[in-house]
Order: structure tokens, then sequence, then C-alpha cells
């Protein structure tokens, strides 16, 4: 991989680079989970924010201002519709439209969490399966990005999305 990754253990809101990355739902509210984190620690001008653009389709990614964060923007990935279920097609769009996003607000680092596993629900070896399959399928489109980090709450996702990145095709 061209693009370096990186895997650590914690809270995606302590990121310091241009953008984090939230586990939406497509009607870009933000409830509980990664969503909330980042609301709470951000404050909710990013909520307002990013509710005035929706609804998306879910897969679809849109970017707003980051609040009291230190990135310059939060890219909201809908993982989900308002039945709060995902799927990997979706996980796997969202990452890809994720990327698109940053690709277009030329963003260097890229903060993702391990999505569709919180409220959706969705396994942590399937999700980092998918989202790394996504990374490898958009390096020849992005330029831009040069580092992504996946920043894994749960000991047994960290654990996981570490053995899953590790392993070479």
């Amino acid at each position: 991989m061209g693009v370096k990754i990186e895997i650590r253990k914690g809270d995606i809101t302590t990121f310091e680079g241009d953008a984090i990355v939230n586990a939406a739902n497509n009607q870009l509210w933000m409830g509980g989970g990664v969503a909330g984190a980042i609301k709470r620690v951000g404050g909710q001008e990013i909520e307002k924010e990013a509710v005035s653009k929706g609804p998306i389709p879910i897969g679809g990614a849109i970017s707003t201002s980051a609040g009291k964060l230190r990135v310059k923007s939060v890219i909201h990935a809908a993982v989900m519709g308002r039945d709060l279920k995902t799927s990997g097609d979706y996980i796997k769009a969202a990452t890809i439209n994720a990327l698109k996003e940053a690709e277009k607000l030329k963003l260097r680092t890229i903060a993702f969490p391990a999505l569709g596993t919180g409220v959706g629900g969705f396994p942590y070896e399937e999700c980092a399966r998918i989202m790394k399959e996504s990374i490898e399928e958009m390096e020849k489109e992005i330029s831009s990005v040069q580092e992504i980090v996946f920043y894994l709450f749960d000991q047994e996702a960290f654990e996981v999305f570490k053995k899953v990145f590790s392993k070479n095709e």
C-alpha cells in the first residue's frame, strides 16, 4: 500500500490531523457511538451543519467544519439509514466516498472508526476486510491522502483491525 495505515486504540476525537470520519446515518443526525462522541467533543454546530446538508444516500459522504475538534473537517459517511442497519455494501461505499471527499478537500491525514460496527452491529473482522479492500481499490485515485489512521475504541476491534491490516494479499 502506498498510503500509510496506522491502527490505534483510543478515542477518534483526540486525532490531530486533517479530518475524522463520522459513522453516520443518512439523515446525518448525531446520536450515540462515534457520532455522539464527535458532537460532545466538537460541539452541536457540527450536527447542525451536517443535518442542513442531508439527507444523503446510504453509502454517501459529506464534510462539515469540525467545531472544537483538532482537525479541519468531519467527513460524515452514511453507513446506515433510519433503521440503523448496515451492510458490507454500505460500508464499502461509505469508505470509498469518504476517501473521495478527503481527496476533494485535498486532505493528507484522515482518521476512520470501524464503520458500522457500533450501532450498526456489523462484525469487526468483516468490516476491517471491507475497509482494507476499499482503501486498496481507491489507492490509484487518491493522491493527496498520505495517511489513514484507524481509531478503535474497543480492545477486540483494535486486535482484529491490527490482524487484518497486517496481512498482505
